[in-house]
């Protein structure tokens, strides 16, 4: 638990990791949940309490080693954070990397810090390749049930909270993937079970599908939602979320940093791993919406990073989008965002201006 590599501190809430204990750390998990003044709420139609920003996990071994990664962990937890979402794939895309390194990196942070178990939430997801062989891959039964053990594995714990359809698989029956994950709860190895990237057709035939046999059921989506990409998460999986009570934890709030300011018009891309896949959001209409945001966070004085949060939070629909901080300094900045509540000329405002529904 050392400060960054840069020498500043790591976090005003952290305390030597050497003398934590697991006494100590429950009440240091209270205590800065009230000095940040972190929210819980329900995940969906469930009794679990997740935080209102769950800590994603996809640039840890991207953008972070594990020296950094266990240092924003850390202070995410100090800050009141119990929820982190990770997946087996993360992050299979960067040359030399396996995938499982960002369940790696948490399962290690966790034992050598000696977090409880119970002060945190865990969702991984399973669909994507990890290895070479044919069933290396998908939502089969058998790839799940070899899936959620090396995920175990490299996470060092009992259980996961939440397990998550990363995405669909048209090789294989619902029924056959919703049996797989209806056993691992029976089992005891997921507390609950969610979906990402899926369709409304496909998420409600995933409803009636675990209705009609009795088995465990979607509880969450992981969708891809933010103010200027709305309509594929507006257009009917928010009523199919809000009528069967699933839990909404949208990814990407920020937009792949857009949101954040650092792209403008007619400058140069910043040096960034994701700055060329920014470029279709570089409209003239996505550039009008920054300005109107620095007008409202000038205002507030706030930043665009946490108008754009406060924004989505303030949807009673959404339970706790994923931020993906690499430094501390960017995540107390979202942490800020909590505490930015805007007015309703605000929102209608922003809403007017990222519109996909016409008119009559």
């Amino acid at each position: 638990m050392r400060g960054l590599p840069n020498g500043r501190p790591r976090f005003l809430f952290i305390i030597n990791a050497e003398r934590r204990t697991l006494e100590s750390d429950s009440l240091l998990f209270e205590e800065s949940r009230k000095e940040t003044g972190m929210e819980y709420k329900k995940l969906g139609r469930t009794g679990l309490k997740v935080s209102a920003l769950c800590m994603g996990t996809m640039q840890l071994g991207w953008s972070l080693n594990e020296d950094e990664s266990q240092h924003i962990l850390s202070a995410a937890y100090d800050a009141g954070i119990n929820f982190i979402d990770t997946a087996d794939i993360y992050s299979k895309w960067v040359d030399g990397n396996p995938g499982g390194i960002s369940e790696t990196y948490i399962g290690n942070w966790i034992k050598q810090n000696k977090i409880p178990r119970d002060k945190l939430v865990i969702a991984t997801k399973v669909r994507g390749e990890m290895g070479m062989g044919p069933n290396d891959q998908g939502l089969s039964r058998v790839h799940i049930m070899k899936a959620v053990e090396a995920s175990l594995r490299r996470l060092q714990m009992d259980y996961i909270d939440l397990y998550q359809s990363h995405w669909t698989d048209d090789d294989t029956p619902i029924e056959e993937t919703l049996r797989a994950f209806d056993d691992l709860v029976r089992q005891g190895k997921a507390r609950y079970v969610g979906a990402s990237n899926y369709a409304a057709w496909e998420l409600i035939q995933a409803l009636w599908t675990s209705d009609k046999y009795n088995l465990a059921r979607y509880d969450s989506l992981q969708p891809h939602y933010n103010l200027i990409y709305r309509d594929e998460f507006e257009r009917e999986l928010r009523a199919v979320c809000q009528t069967y009570g699933l839990g909404v934890i949208p990814y990407s709030p920020l937009a792949g940093g857009f949101l954040t300011g650092k792209y403008r018009k007619n400058e140069p891309l910043p040096d960034s791993k994701r700055a060329e896949g920014r470029k279709r959001a570089m409209t003239e209409k996505n550039f009008e919406l920054l300005y109107e945001m620095e007008a409202i966070a000038l205002h507030r004085k706030a930043s665009l990073s946490q108008i754009a949060l406060a924004w989505i939070l303030a949807d009673p629909v959404i339970t706790s989008p994923i931020i993906g901080a690499t430094s501390i300094e960017q995540l107390n900045e979202n942490l800020g965002a909590l505490n930015v509540h805007l007015t309703e000329d605000e929102r209608k405002t922003l809403d007017t201006m990222t519109a996909w529904k016409k008119e009559d």
